[in-house]
């Protein structure tokens, strides 16, 4: 037989025109997919000024006691009173150091809390608000009575537990972002900051927590970062008071972090559902009913490489960080030891 003869074509039996069929959809998929990997990578170029996270350097070297706005951005005390905020949970008002600048001062337990999670979150490369706590502050031209926080007021416009807060210079809030509706779903630097909220236990994950800053330095560029971070380091959701759902040591230690661990993605004991009671008020219990998904079903690969940032800080950079919050130092052992164990984990997935 001549080879010619050998490999000459032949009709294709009619049977066959299912599987030609089910090549032709194959090879119209793989250039829907081409296509569509063209588009995603032309979304990358057009998106690259939307900044959630940077490359942190070296980690090591960072000062967790100071933050990201260093010793030298510390209020210039005396501070004088602006006027009174009335927004969120925790009482809060405005003054003005001696330089001029302005800072939100907050009170209670989110003055401790706010402190630490901003720097650990500066620590691995996520935009974190300049805080500094005062266990006292002297706070000049105070009104005869707050409308909230009159219990942490002093004689002499004395503060006690207070933490002063202003974003970095170059930045200015524009707007709210969504965690479930963001330009950065599905990357790794997104499920890096689930993870985050689930290291530190922050449930208060409403929408208007978070902003879009405009930088100044560069008109286009817009950084994405979470701006609230005061409902940390205490249960694993909401619960009926503040007492046990922020900055609770023992509330902490029995959260509980990791909740499962399939081939390839984890689950988060977090955010916890609401108690019951919540039911009476439907819109919130369905908010955080939904927010539920952020804790779950994150890549483990993207969960390991969260740990393998937060592995590089040292033991004195976490009680740095508890010791800026104004934790005693049984706390601030306490705190820093779960902290720890959880990174732990995350590394060993």
């Amino acid at each position: 037989m001549t080879f010619a003869k050998r490999f000459e074509l032949r009709p294709i039996p009619s049977r066959n025109s299912s599987s030609l069929a089910r090549i032709a959809l194959a090879i119209s998929l793989i250039c829907a997919l081409s296509s569509f990997s063209a588009a995603v990578e032309h979304q990358k170029t057009v998106d690259k000024n939307l900044v959630l996270w940077t490359d942190p350097g070296d980690i090591k070297s960072k000062n967790l006691f100071y933050g990201p706005g260093g010793e030298e951005d510390q209020p210039k005390l005396p501070v004088t009173f602006i006027k009174e905020d009335l927004g969120g949970h925790s009482p809060k008002f405005e003054v003005r150091d001696a330089a001029g600048k302005k800072w939100k001062a907050k009170l209670d337990v989110e003055a401790h809390t706010e402190t630490v999670a901003s720097r650990l979150l500066w620590a691995v490369g996520y935009l974190a608000n300049e805080d500094y706590f005062f266990p006292t502050l002297k706070v000049e031209g105070l009104p005869p009575r707050l409308a909230r926080g009159q219990g942490f007021v002093g004689p002499d416009g004395e503060v006690r537990d207070v933490r002063l807060q202003t974003h970095p210079d170059h930045l200015e809030k524009r707007k709210n972002w969504s965690w479930h509706h963001n330009p950065f779903t599905h990357t790794r630097e997104f499920n890096g900051l689930r993870v985050m909220m689930a290291v530190i236990n922050n449930w208060d994950l409403k929408d208007d927590n978070n902003g879009i800053f405009a930088d100044s330095k560069d008109s286009l560029m817009k950084v994405y970062g979470v701006s609230d971070v005061g409902a940390s380091f205490g249960s694993s959701g909401e619960s009926y008071t503040n007492k046990g759902s922020k900055g609770n040591l023992s509330a902490y230690r029995h959260s509980g972090f990791i909740s499962k661990v399939a081939r390839h993605h984890v689950d988060f004991n977090f955010p916890t559902h609401l108690p019951f009671l919540y039911i009476f008020n439907l819109p919130h219990f369905i908010s955080e009913f939904r927010n539920r998904s952020i804790g779950k079903h994150i890549p483990r690969t993207d969960a390991k490489w969260t740990g393998s940032l937060l592995a590089q800080l040292t033991p004195e950079q976490i009680r740095d960080a508890l010791r800026a919050g104004g934790y005693t130092p049984e706390q601030v052992e306490g705190f820093a030891t779960i902290i720890e164990k959880r990174i732990a984990q995350l590394n060993a997935l």
